[in-house]
């Protein structure tokens, strides 16, 4: 069975870590545990460095190190094409950007920053979808 490829939102990462037991790091570990695929892009590796590393969120710097080394040595890296589309937030459209070019699913916590699509979930919906599509 071929496995799913994500593109993980900024805010789902950072939520992961921020709060261990919650559906974003469901989510992430699930890349972890290579039951799915991680689609970045280099524009995805800079926003993901330039979050997780804010004081503010208290995210500790080695968790934030080991995530950008998870993601970097198994992630599968993608050279997007730019889309055309309106995006109220243009840091947003990097991540949808990667999840067209790699058939990708997009889990983001901001639905409503990006067009209306079907492969567009949150992290509580991608799990949901998950669980009903298992064997």
């Amino acid at each position: 069975m071929m496995q799913k490829r994500v593109v993980i939102d900024t805010n789902v990462l950072a939520s992961a870590l921020m709060t261990p037991t919650g559906n974003p790091a469901k989510v992430f570990k699930m890349f972890l545990a290579e039951t799915i695929v991680l689609v970045y892009s280099e524009d995805i590796m800079f926003e993901y460095v330039d979050v997780l590393y804010r004081p503010r969120l208290r995210i500790l710097t080695e968790d934030a190190d080991a995530v950008l080394e998870a993601i970097r040595q198994y992630g599968d890296m993608v050279i997007p094409s730019p889309s055309s589309d309106f995006f109220p937030d243009e840091d947003d459209r990097v991540f949808y950007d990667a999840a067209t070019c790699a058939g990708a699913y997009l889990i983001t916590g901001n639905k409503r920053h990006y067009p209306d699509e079907s492969f567009i979930l949150t992290p509580t919906e991608f799990l949901e979808n998950e669980q009903n599509s298992s064997p």
